[in-house]
């Protein structure tokens, strides 16, 4: 308080003081908005039952079925548009995938940046990799003819339709894998011939 004086100051303070020291009427603190306050969580309780293993999760109906079928027989819906060139039937696709019995929706298998050669993989998969392109995401609904057929194969039942989800990360051919390995193969001799860093 600059303009007042020491004796002005002091005479204010003493009177406004009291004031903001006195209680409030209940009336005045009704009218006064309060915020609500959040409810506590309710606490955690813990659960001692084992987890049966495998841990196999089942997806809904909804997602087991595909909006397209090509003569093939191959099932496919296009989740997420991907963009530029598709990869051919010697390249190896980056992918993240999770595939599912079309009958009742267990998980038998899923993979995070999984290299598969295209045409190492079954008939179906890989004909729905040659149809997508980096960044997408599609649907493949495989009858068991594109699958393993009358052969059962591990979790998967003989004559059974498998679903795959599939991203397209990314894919190399044959000649880009080739240069790729010389150049990590040519890395350690040149690491070698250099000299000791401090």
């Amino acid at each position: 308080m600059p303009f007042l004086s020491q004796v002005s100051s002091r005479l204010v303070l003493t009177a406004v003081l009291p004031l903001l020291a006195a209680p409030v009427p209940a009336s005045a603190a009704t009218s006064r908005r309060q915020k609500p306050r959040a409810a506590a969580p309710a606490p955690v309780k813990t659960e001692n039952s084992i987890i049966a293993l495998p841990l196999n999760p089942v997806v809904p109906a909804g997602q087991r079925l595909c909006s397209t079928v090509a003569p093939s027989g191959l099932g496919s819906t296009m989740l997420r548009a991907g963009a530029g060139a598709k990869p051919g039937a010697g390249d190896v696709a980056l992918v993240n995938y999770i595939g599912y019995l079309a009958a009742t929706g267990a998980v038998f298998d899923q993979g995070m940046r999984s290299p598969l050669p295209v045409d190492g993989v079954i008939r179906g998969f890989a004909q729905g990799l040659q149809t997508m392109a980096r960044s997408g995401v599609a649907r493949f609904c495989i009858p068991a003819a594109l699958g393993y057929g009358a052969q059962a194969t591990g979790p998967i039942p003989a004559n059974a339709d498998l679903v795959f989800q599939v991203e397209l990360l990314d894919f190399k051919t044959a000649a880009e894998l080739e240069s790729m390995k010389r150049a990590h193969a040519a890395e350690p001799a040149a690491q070698k011939d250099a000299p000791p860093q401090p």
